[in-house]
């Protein structure tokens, strides 16, 4: 689990402090997740800008 955290970059102190329902929001995947096409990147884009 702690290597896991640490592919998606979660801090160790931060790791410890998770619960086990932000464990699961953190790796597990819908069974129909994919990649995001450039519609969706461009919608988020617009929704949250980088400033």
């Amino acid at each position: 689990m702690a290597r896991t955290a640490a592919r998606l970059g979660v801090a160790p102190d931060a790791f410890w402090r998770l619960s086990l329902k932000e464990w699961r929001m953190l790796t597990d995947r819908p069974a129909n997740a994919g990649p995001i096409d450039r519609g969706d990147l461009m919608r988020m884009t617009e929704a949250w800008p980088d400033e």
